[in-house]
């Protein structure tokens, strides 16, 4: 199995979890993104969210290297909102990369976008496809993929929990 499997896989996870959590209920990413003064209707939101989850299952399941691109790219993506959302120095409540939970922009966030991106982007160069490695290795394909679902909840924990521990950057 590739080394790369778990944290591959956690960033796809992550990817369709948050995805869910926004589609849901879209009101804080909605107003993150108003705040910005970007498109933020919650028909929109959802529209992309459901793409999140899409991708996230789409990753895990298939191991395409095109989707695992995709889950990169959506990652630095965000990265660069957090980015524009710490420059533009506008009161974000929350940036809404988890729906309804209270994350306000905070470095940590992108350096966290940045590292699932890098895992997802290792997983495209080396064709890593989950599903396939767990399949020929089930028993050390189900310790993986219990190790993956626990560092979903944990990298959860760190895009909300972090930022409030460290405290809220200091504008300048």
């Amino acid at each position: 199995m590739p080394a790369l499997t778990g944290p591959a896989l956690v960033s796809a996870l992550l990817l369709a979890v948050a995805g869910a959590m926004k589609a849901v209920d879209p009101a804080m990413t909605s107003g993150a993104l108003r705040a910005l003064r970007l498109p933020s209707s919650p028909t929109l939101v959802r529209a992309g969210a459901g793409a999140e989850l899409v991708l996230g299952v789409v990753a895990t399941t298939t191991g395409a290297p095109a989707a695992w691109w995709l889950v990169a790219v959506s990652y630095l993506a965000f990265a660069a909102f957090v980015v524009a959302a710490l420059r533009a120095g506008t009161m974000v409540a929350s940036c809404g990369c988890l729906g309804r939970e209270d994350t306000p922009p905070h470095p940590v966030h992108v350096v966290l976008d940045i590292a699932l991106a890098a895992f997802a982007a290792a997983a495209a160069v080396g064709e890593i496809a989950p599903l396939d490695a767990v399949a020929h290795t089930p028993g050390q394909g189900s310790v993986v993929v219990g190790l993956s679902v626990l560092a979903v909840v944990l990298v959860h924990a760190a895009f909300v929990d972090l930022p409030r521990a460290l405290g809220h950057p200091r504008r300048s």
